[in-house]
């Protein structure tokens, strides 16, 4: 089983969920916001709190348009919605950093330009590349060469896309490439979230890690995200807020911290369900069902020694402690040796073999 060091917890195919709880721009420029997020994230059960590293004029030209809801987030321009939050610089994400290892989570921010990729390299355990960057292959090179995990989304990718990145990045250096299924709409329809793409990612990249980031508006079980660790995703990305009535950035299909407090839940008790036993067996506790409940064969006629069993001398009836009915086509035409009644279970040492 394949298994990554990501942060401060080792994942494999089994693992609990690795939660990245993505503050994105939800901090709206506020660095006391930040932190305040950072510190709901931690106390929700996130292992991780994700931003965003980058600068509008080196993501987004004056007229790029939008391909997010307008009607929940007014602006119709990249690069003006880019430009409203992105003051923060190293010291703060250094100060962030500093803070989240205080606490005990992890700090991750996407790079989206070769400044962020280089000053981020001090900060974080791992790299995160956003979806809409899956074929930018400059920045998957510098990403890669820092030599440190990546996780990559792959919303609108297909998997001739998805494979040239991963070798991209893994020729430039990067040790492991962590794929997550992803949806690049914001928000993301139920109907559109086409889960079952986990599948195809785990039958396809075997040797990868799947995850899952998610658009979709919360649901009041975080039965999406529980789905998708169901199907196999145990690395879950989503953006994070502390009000999700805010208006506009991500706040409108963000989690907060009690959908964050019902997935960790909700995920435990599937980690439970899955178990650790990856092939189907008796388990130790079946061993008494398996005895009792299954059965054996009984006579149904009274026989004499030296007679012949008949299929229609027999039957089957609980408990399984004799000759079990997997036995019944061995039983039929061989002699019993001893006078037996209708009602006997037989033995194995009433049968002349």
């Amino acid at each position: 089983m394949n298994s990554i060091k990501l942060g401060k917890r080792v994942i494999d195919n089994n693992s609990e969920p690795y939660i990245i709880a993505e503050v994105g721009v939800n901090h709206e420029g506020s660095f006391e916001q930040a932190l305040e997020l950072i510190n709901l994230a931690k106390e929700g059960g996130a292992d991780a709190v994700k931003f965003q590293s980058y600068k509008a004029e080196t993501l987004a030209s004056k007229n790029s348009p939008a391909y997010w809801d307008t009607e929940e987030e007014k602006t119709t321009s990249q690069f003006n919605l880019f430009k409203k939050y992105d003051n923060f610089n190293f010291d703060d994400y250094e100060s962030l950093a500093k803070h989240c290892k205080k606490i005990d989570i992890d700090f991750v921010s996407t790079p989206f330009d070769k400044e962020s990729v280089e000053y981020l390299d001090k900060l974080v355990p791992y790299y995160k590349i956003a979806s809409a960057d899956i074929n930018c292959i400059p920045l998957l090179r510098l990403v890669g060469n820092k030599k440190k995990p990546v996780i990559i989304s792959t919303g609108c990718a297909s998997i001739d896309e998805i494979k040239l990145a991963k070798k991209t990045l893994q020729d430039a250096g990067a040790p492991n490439v962590i794929i997550l299924h992803c949806i690049l709409n914001y928000p993301t329809n139920i109907k559109n979230a086409n889960l079952s793409m986990i599948t195809d990612l785990k039958q396809t990249f075997t040797e990868n890690i799947i995850g899952y980031s998610d658009h979709t508006h919360p649901d009041e079980g975080m039965i999406t995200l529980s789905t998708a660790y169901l199907l196999g995703a145990v690395i879950i990305e989503k953006h994070f807020t502390n009000n999700k009535k805010l208006p506009g950035n991500d706040h409108y299909h963000s989690m907060d911290i009690n959908d964050l407090k019902i997935f960790r839940k909700s995920s435990n008790k599937i980690k439970q369900l899955k178990g650790s036993i990856f092939t189907k067996q008796p388990i130790k506790e079946e061993e008494k069902s398996r005895t009792n409940a299954r059965r054996s064969i009984f006579l149904k006629s009274n026989l004499n020694a030296g007679d012949i069993i008949k299929e229609e001398d027999i039957t089957f009836l609980r408990p399984g402690f004799g000759i079990t009915v997997d036995n019944w086509d061995k039983i039929v035409g061989k002699k019993i040796n001893s006078d037996s009644k209708s009602g006997y279970m037989l033995k194995w040492s009433d049968i002349n073999e």
